[in-house]
């Protein structure tokens, strides 16, 4: 009986699978995914949310989301907040501009009913295409140089300066010679293909981190009272559209939805290529419904209190065990479900912990500035200042709209103005009319 629901909803027979394959498969990309409950909600309190309750609302976005893009579209992919997004929610749009994380998290669902609208309508796919593979190229790699900076700086590697901005830290504090050892550790174990390689290092600095008395030990009366649940009522639908719409956050709502856009499409097309989906035309199958799920998923993260959710590029870890439907998914969504019991346990873990993660993610990303031709300057210079200006500006809207402007103005002054699609020069104007409101602002 169960395992006929199974086959009906997930057509095990169909992409050759099984059950037992599917449950393994979920299992390997929870294990390199369940970083993120780490390292998400601890971004998020630098906005001022409580960590307990940013910690719940990560978890439950990514359970209800996840399980969503198993049930309905049917694809072996986890579902979670994103790194990049999380970062940009974080540290420019509440901490460079200052806005409070409601107003924040109405920017969000802005950015979802946008995207919903693009993918009912089919034009997501115009503007991802006007979008030069060189500047999409150049925003991953920009977005990893700014994870990693937000690492090094969490870790006390990197500090401030009055003298040159930033400098190194002092290197014999235990906060920076933790982060060494986890992010040799982490780095070690994935050089030796060990799945898992980031959460074993963060567990593991911790738990010494803790013996040694440098943190904190867990309440052993939180684990009864689950007094977590009413911490997370205090981001629980606190959504400020309003508020959203009276700041005028165009640029941040038009960030929000071509990141995710481009960080999703990416993820998804490179998982259907590895898993098989990808049709002799090109064409595939269920991406339309995997979109739609993304799109849903952004304006239901924002209702639980998390920042734009994203297909997560870990779920190659579960796709290269043989997950090739949806029941990859759900158990990966049940996994993250069952974690909420470990709540009281997660959030004692410090930052020096989960620093090397992001360090480590954002190395990750760097890979694909082998696909940048340096050679054309009017490629290489807009690449340039899109990657550049992300990190030293602290924003990855900063870096958007550098590279974008550049583009333009780099193309058409070169007589190569026929290479830039209609939609670029609308998207520049946006961005310089951003500049010049913020100038006079």
């Amino acid at each position: 009986m169960a395992n006929a629901l199974l086959e009906r909803l997930f057509s095990l027979t169909e992409r050759k699978t099984t059950v037992r394959r599917e449950v393994l498969a979920g299992l390997t990309t929870f294990v390199a995914m369940a970083y993120i409950i780490f390292v998400v909600p601890g971004m998020l309190a630098d906005t001022g949310m409580p960590r307990g309750a940013a910690m719940v609302a990560t978890i439950f976005s990514t359970v209800i989301v996840t399980a969503i893009m198993g049930l309905y579209a049917n694809f072996p992919v986890g579902v979670a907040p994103g790194m990049g997004l999380t970062a940009f929610f974080s540290y420019y749009v509440c901490g460079t501009m200052g806005l409070p994380w409601t107003v924040a998290l109405g920017a969000v669902f802005i950015s979802g009913v946008f995207f919903l609208i693009l993918t009912v309508t089919h034009i997501r796919q115009i503007i991802i295409d006007s979008v030069p593979m060189s500047l999409k190229y150049a925003i991953v790699v920009g977005s990893g140089m700014f994870i990693a900076f937000i690492g090094l700086r969490s870790a006390g590697i990197v500090v401030a300066d009055n003298a040159t901005l930033v400098t190194l830290g002092s290197m014999v504090r235990p906060e920076p010679l933790f982060a060494c050892f986890g992010l040799l550790l982490s780095g070690v174990l994935m050089a030796r293909n060990i799945q898992g390689s980031l959460l074993i290092g963060i567990l593991c600095t911790t738990l010494i981190s803790m013996l040694l008395g440098f943190s904190a030990t867990p309440d052993a009366s939180r684990f009864a009272d689950f007094s977590f649940f009413k911490e997370w009522g205090t981001v629980f639908f606190k959504v400020d559209i309003l508020g959203a719409l009276q700041y005028g956050l165009i640029s941040i709502i038009f960030s929000f939805t071509i990141f995710e856009r481009f960080d999703t499409m990416g993820t998804l097309i490179g998982l259907s290529r590895k898993a098989g989906f990808i049709e002799s035309d090109g064409h595939i199958k269920n991406l339309d419904k995997a979109l739609m799920t993304d799109a849903t998923g952004t304006i239901v993260s924002s209702f639980m209190g998390t920042p734009t959710v994203t297909s997560y590029i870990e779920s190659a870890a579960g796709v290269s065990q043989g997950g090739r439907t949806g029941l990859t998914a759900l158990t990966v969504a049940a996994l993250f479900a069952l974690s909420l019991l470990l709540v009281p346990l997660i959030e004692v873990v410090p930052s020096f912990a989960t620093a090397p993660a992001l360090i480590l993610v954002g190395g990750l990303m760097m890979a694909d500035v082998r696909h940048i031709n340096f050679d054309d300057m009017t490629e290489c210079l807009p690449a340039f200042l899109t990657i550049i200006m992300m990190p030293l500006t602290y924003s990855i809207a900063n870096g958007f709209a550098f590279g974008f402007v550049t583009y333009v103005v780099m193309k058409s002054c070169s007589g190569r103005w026929r290479e830039v699609n209609p939609f670029m020069w609308i998207i520049s104007l946006v961005f310089i009319i951003n500049f010049v409101l913020r100038g006079l602002g």
